[in-house]
């Protein structure tokens, strides 16, 4: 079995702001004689060495945690990937959807009779560094032995076909990259894993949409309830993301009333309903539970954590009914860039003690409203301006993701 993966622990090193001043003397009479001047220059040296110190041990996580991760620069300020622009790349897509089977049919876009091919040929460019372009090949022999778990709704599913996708076009016998169970690609299986034998790794998918245990109605309860999220009690298949090298979480498309409340499910803490509690609140409770897991249950020295935020959809009116897709990335988010649940998950991520890369696609993703299924689906008379094509955005999370894990030394503007 291979080392666990190296971490990025690159950081703002840019030099801690403040003075020290001297207190004035009591009195005026007193001698300040040289040798007391030298071991008051060595006390405040050492006490600012630890200072120091401690910064640089405890500032990376917390930054790792709130910012997402960054990528170092020459001139020693932090990149944060996550701000930047989209710009044109002949070199995408980096595979056929027609060609791997573990493209959803639905999100085949081009296969589905999208005509224009535009959408394809973007990449994200971070304004002070570059997100290095994916080797294939290196990043197979580089997942060796090792197990990557996605764990979400279908926005995960998504992002996990996009990953074996990628991989995929890299291994020259076909044959040898298959599903564990034989199992097809659909929209309530909660478990998908695909296996690449040449390489001994795994790549799995776990459905949990809210992260938490969805149960059935509680005793006594009144008649509109019919069941219920326990929201201090993670997913009964938690115990199945353990062990992992590389763990990606997310959550957020189904902590929606049309989900919740429409359909008669409510929040449970113990034994107790919680009928007053609102979505935000009931997410963040939620969050907490599953970052109390995540202390408890996730070796830091082996599992490189992953949380992706909010993912914004583009819908024309709010009933979901009506979908524009342009044919460009558009230049302005339109307010889809922030998100209560995306803001959620960077307060919890910071506080946890495991340290928690988050990956926030929220504003870089709001740009893509050229990118969503549309009608280019398996149901073209249902409009999908939620879920992306593939291949499209999810690869570059991707990317994202693999050049954080592979990374060991800094990459430069």
């Amino acid at each position: 079995m291979m080392n666990s993966f190296s971490r990025n622990a690159s950081f703002n090193r840019r030099g801690l702001a403040g003075t020290i001043s001297s207190p004035r003397a009591a009195r005026k009479a007193w001698i300040f004689r040289p040798i007391h001047a030298f071991i008051l220059f060595g006390a405040i040296i050492t006490f600012l060495s630890a200072i120091g110190g401690g910064y640089v041990y405890v500032l990376p996580n917390l930054t790792q945690a709130f910012h997402g991760f960054n990528i170092s620069t020459s001139s020693y300020d932090a990149c944060n990937v996550f701000d930047g622009r989209w710009v044109e790349d002949d070199r995408y897509p980096l595979y056929n959807a027609s060609e791997c089977p573990f493209v959803e049919r639905g999100f085949n876009c081009l296969g589905n009779g999208r005509a224009d091919t535009d959408y394809l040929r973007w990449r994200w460019k971070p304004d002070k560094c570059e997100i290095p372009f994916l080797d294939v090949q290196s990043a197979l022999v580089k997942l060796r032995d090792k197990r990557v778990v996605f764990v979400g709704d279908s926005m995960s599913r998504t992002q996990w076909e996009s990953l074996t996708c990628l991989l995929m076009s890299g291994v020259e016998d076909k044959t040898s990259v298959y599903e564990v169970n034989g199992n097809k690609i659909t929209k309530r299986i909660r478990f998908l894993g695909v296996r690449f034998s040449s390489f001994n790794f795994t790549v799995e998918f776990y459905r949990s949409v809210y992260l938490v245990q969805h149960g059935w109605t509680p005793k006594h309860a009144p008649k509109r309830v019919r069941s219920a999220l326990k929201l201090d009690e993670l997913d009964s298949i938690s115990s199945e993301w353990v062990d992992s090298d590389v763990l990606i979480f997310n959550s957020g498309q189904w902590w929606v009333p049309g989900k919740l409340f429409d359909t008669g499910c409510y929040f449970q803490v113990g034994g107790s309903l919680k009928l007053g509690l609102s979505i935000p609140g009931a997410f963040r409770t939620a969050l907490d539970t599953w970052a109390s897991w995540v202390n408890s249950n996730i070796n830091a020295n082996r599992t490189t954590v992953f949380f992706r935020t909010f993912e914004p959809s583009h819908w024309r009116d709010n009933n979901f009914r009506f979908c524009n897709v342009t044919k460009y990335p558009i230049s302005e988010t339109e307010g889809r860039d922030r998100s209560i649940f995306t803001d959620t998950i960077l307060e919890v991520a910071k506080n946890m003690v495991v340290p928690v890369n988050v990956l926030q696609i929220t504003s870089m993703s709001a740009f893509r409203k050229d990118a969503h299924v549309g009608y280019w689906s398996d149901s073209p008379s249902v409009p999908d301006c939620s879920h992306w094509c593939l291949p499209g955005v999810p690869d570059i999370w991707n990317e994202i993701v693999l050049s954080n894990v592979f990374t060991t030394n800094t990459y430069q503007t």
